[in-house]
């Protein structure tokens, strides 16, 4: 994009968001069916029933008695009446939030009849959210339980992400997630293709047939299967659960690691608002980018529906200079997208929710570096673009009966991946000639050249799954779920071997070429052509069809202690198809990709007790899987077996965040992992997956925040993992060759990471002022497994400072991200046809200031 373009619409784009008018936004009011009894009984009810968020400051008012709820009123005055004579009181935090804390100590008369004639503002700048421990009274329940259980009685560390905390500053993804805690991490191969991981629970680097390691969920629809993260912008998102791993028994295949909830705002009948979001930044070494969104919220009818829009587009300058093509700046990333849903309520409790997500994002080249060439600079004759597509289409249907909550989720997906990759033999080898005869049939050819070659991969995966399950919310000492799942996935990969010719698309030049073809000529039919050759390489398609059932209840055993259990029985058809081989062969391997089926039982149970005021210690155990499948070896494909996870955790949790000078948390957890699923590089330099073995993995982590005044705190988090594959399979070996011992730790996560940050929010005049600043230190790690894909990575720091000026209405932030300008390398992976992977490096995005605007009517 043109800076001065750029700087123009921007320049435009704002002026015309701060010039459109304020409307007055009058509460609408809503029917409430709430009864009477504790208020940990009665909160969820009447928090589901307004629409807003409801978090309690002093824990011992959750035994408190409260009133009954009946009629159409506003949601503030329901709350009047629910805490009417009780020790309590409400006070609003945001259009969507409220705080309910004790009565202060004086009489309330007093307040009435003699205000202080200067008060301060009341209206404070939003407290940021400790990223690291979620504390009780700042999450009423953890939702990802499936029970509305409180924190406080939720046996482990949930970490919740605010999503005001992660918009500020800058909406960018999944990042935002990384940069803000110490026990997740990613690959780096760029927007739309990273794989996550969590407590040291990470199979590989690639996006191949395997089920993913972690579940993602927007609200509780599952967002993929085995496909990539597909990095859905965090715009309008009313908070981030993060679950450690496994959770199995809620959750399913896939949660080995954990999971990742993003919960979207809710449409929102009472009033219409307008938010909108404009932003510019620079990059040092690189071109500049931006930002723009918009988020609104209309009001349907008077009968409760309600529509809420979210649209976006951004671009992220490039800084990888390519010289050997003549380009500078070539990593360039595109994404426009946007999210709707509306909420049709539909009389007698019903809630109907529709809703739908489109997001593009386009690279237009790789972000890895040469490690032994100047700073950001790859030398590279193929364009190696990628582009990925993801949609979603929800429906969801919700209604409460008493104290019974049914809840229906389903979804289709639609995630589609193209990557291309440079497979350009490196100089000294046969002066870039290769042999690719085994690429052609029939196999009486010999094709030997020397020019640049790519490799193009296709992900296709369509997914249908639907949830229900009825629930009873903790209250008076019991919670339970109980529910059943179905999902069908199907997903399609698909591999072309380009070499290059004249005027082939990713090439800049034509190259002189040396051609040895001995064999028939209708062999290359429709193959050799003055553009280049190109040959369809075996790919395969992988269908699973799972049906589940799954129970967990949640009992006060005794006054401080609280014990959890529950069961999941999981029947799976697996089923797939090798593609682009011949009739023999494909008949050949009839047997290897013959429908089966699978079952795994998951059982699960904790404990926790209160010892001491503020100090929670519990254990759990639990159990993960993810289903097997087939993968692509040479001209074959071969099947890989399900691997599963078994996970015994320990951990303490004290202080009272936001009242205590600090609170913390500690937790340490072992797991063996049986027929560990992992990808590596073949003897023909390509990508595969096989159950490489078994391993083990202790994972220590902490966090530790500080609050010395109101308006400043200090947050602290680390992480340790220690983790072995200590039994290789003896199908594995030879591919390892006489290098065994190389295989070392798992890939991909850290040996140790150290998360800190600031916070700092105040009042000045009638604007509020708020800054962030935070570091973060990744430790070393190995790219992948096995001997080929030994390189290190990591062993950096990442660092970044955030602050806004405004009001609720208005306000300016400035953000500057890698303060010390540092490389680093993130990702060790640039393409796996280079063995050893020892030439490159993904480096951290050079020093960007960004510069935006909000506005919101």
């Amino acid at each position: 994009m043109n800076p001065r373009l750029s700087l123009r619409l921007s320049a435009v784009a704002t002026a015309i968001l701060l010039s459109l008018p304020a409307q007055a936004m009058a509460a609408e009011e809503r029917a409430f069916d709430v009864p009477k009894g504790n208020l940990s009984r009665v909160l969820p009810v009447i928090s589901r029933q307004a629409g807003v968020s409801i978090s309690v400051v002093d824990a011992n008012l959750w035994q408190s008695r409260v009133k009954s709820v009946r009629g159409r009123m506003s949601v503030e005055e329901a709350i009047r009446r629910l805490l009417a004579g009780s020790d309590a009181r409400a006070v609003r935090v945001s259009a969507t939030s409220w705080r309910i804390e004790r009565r202060p100590a004086p009489p309330r008369v007093a307040y009435r009849a003699a205000p202080p004639p200067r008060q301060a503002p009341q209206p404070r700048a939003r407290e940021p959210a400790n990223d690291m421990v979620a504390a009780a009274h700042d999450e009423i329940i953890v939702t990802a339980s499936k029970t509305d259980l409180p924190y406080s009685h939720f046996a482990g560390v949930a970490t919740q992400l605010d999503g005001g905390d992660l918009a500020f500053g800058g909406e960018r993804g999944m990042d935002s997630i990384l940069s803000r805690t110490a026990n997740v991490s990613s690959t780096h191969l760029g927007s739309g293709r990273n794989k996550l991981f969590i407590r040291g629970i990470a199979d590989s680097s690639f996006t191949g047939p395997t089920q993913a390691t972690v579940g993602q969920y927007l609200g509780d629809i599952r967002l993929s299967y085995n496909a990539p993260d597909p990095d859905l912008r965090l715009y309008d998102i009313d908070n981030v659960e993060i679950l450690e791993g496994p959770q199995g028994t809620l959750y399913g295949a896939g949660s080995l690691g954990g999971i990742i909830r993003v919960v979207p705002k809710a449409p929102d009948p009472r009033a219409m608002s307008v938010q909108a979001i404009a932003g510019l930044s620079v990059t040092q070494h690189g071109d500049p980018g931006g930002d723009i969104a918009a988020i609104a919220n209309l009001p349907v009818g008077d009968n409760g529906h309600a529509l809420r829009l979210v649209g976006y587009m951004l671009t992220d300058g490039g800084y990888i200079d390519n010289p050997l093509r003549g380009q500078d700046d070539v990593n360039r990333v595109h994404v426009r997208g946007g999210r709707g849903t509306f909420r049709f309520e539909a009389g007698d409790g019903w809630t109907i929710d529709l809703g739908g997500i489109y997001q593009a994002i386009t690279s237009d080249d790789a972000q890895y570096a040469d490690k032994d060439a100047p700073p950001l600079i790859r030398n590279s004759l193929v364009q190696q673009n990628a582009k990925a597509r993801y949609a979603l289409g929800t429906v969801v249907v919700m209604k409460d009966w008493g104290d019974l909550r049914f809840q229906s989720s389903n979804a289709f997906i639609d995630h589609r991946l193209f990557e291309r990759f440079d497979a350009t033999v490196p100089d000294g080898d046969q002066q870039g000639s290769v042999d690719v005869t085994r690429l052609f049939s029939p196999v009486n050819v010999s094709l030997i050249i020397d020019r640049p070659r790519v490799l193009d991969q296709r992900n296709e995966t369509r997914m249908f799954v639907s949830e229900n399950r009825l629930s009873r919310p903790y209250h008076d000492g019991l919670g339970w779920v109980i529910g059943a799942s179905f999902i069908d996935n199907r997903a399609r990969q698909r591999r072309d071997f380009g070499i290059a010719g004249f005027g082939v698309a990713g090439f800049s030049k034509a190259l002189p070429a040396s051609i040895d073809f001995i064999g028939p000529p209708e062999a290359l039919q429709g193959v050799v052509t003055s553009r280049g050759i190109s040959a369809m390489l075996p790919g395969v398609t992988n269908r699973i069809t799972e049906v589940t059932g799954y129970a967990e209840a949640t009992v006060e055993l005794m006054p401080d202690l609280i014990a959890s259990g529950g069961l999941r029985l999981s029947h799976a058809r697996l089923g797939g198809a090798a593609e682009g081989v011949s009739f023999a062969v494909a008949e050949a391997q009839r047997a290897t990709t013959a429908s089966r089926n699978e079952t795994d039982l998951l059982p699960s149970v904790s404990l926790l007790a209160t010892p001491l005021h503020n100090v929670r210690v519990y254990a759990r155990y639990q159990e993960g899987f993810r289903p097997g499948g087939l993968a692509v070896d040479g001209n074959f494909v071969r099947r890989f077996l399900n691997d599963q996870v078994r996970t015994w955790e320990g951990g303490v949790r004290f202080g009272d965040k936001g009242h205590s000078l600090f609170d913390a948390s500690l937790s340490l957890s072992h797991s063996r992992w049986r027929n560990i699923q992992a990808d590596f590089i073949d003897s023909n330099g390509f990508p595969t997956t096989a159950n490489i073995g078994d391993g083990r993995i202790t994972s220590l982590s902490g966090a530790l925040a500080v609050r010395p005044t109101e308006a400043l705190t200090f947050e602290l988090g680390a992480v340790y993992n220690h983790s072995r594959v200590d039994d290789l399979a003896p199908q594995i070996l030879p591919v390892f060759d006489a290098a065994p011992a190389r295989l070392g730790r798992i890939p991909n996560v850290a040996k140790h990471t150290v998360r800190g940050s600031i916070n700092y929010a105040t009042v000045i005049g009638d604007q509020d002022f708020r800054v962030n600043g935070w570091a973060n230190y990744i430790g070393p790690s190995r790219l992948g497994i096995g001997p080929v894909l030994g390189e290190s990575q990591g062993d950096y720091v990442d660092t970044g400072l955030a602050m806004r000026v405004g009001n609720a209405r208005r306000g300016v932030s400035l953000t500057l991200t890698n303060l010390f300008d540092s490389r680093g390398n993130r990702f060790s992976l640039g393409t796996p046809f280079v063995e050893g992977n020892e030439g490159f490096m993904t480096p951290l995005r050079p020093r960007t200031l960004r510069i935006a605007v909000d506005v919101a009517y």
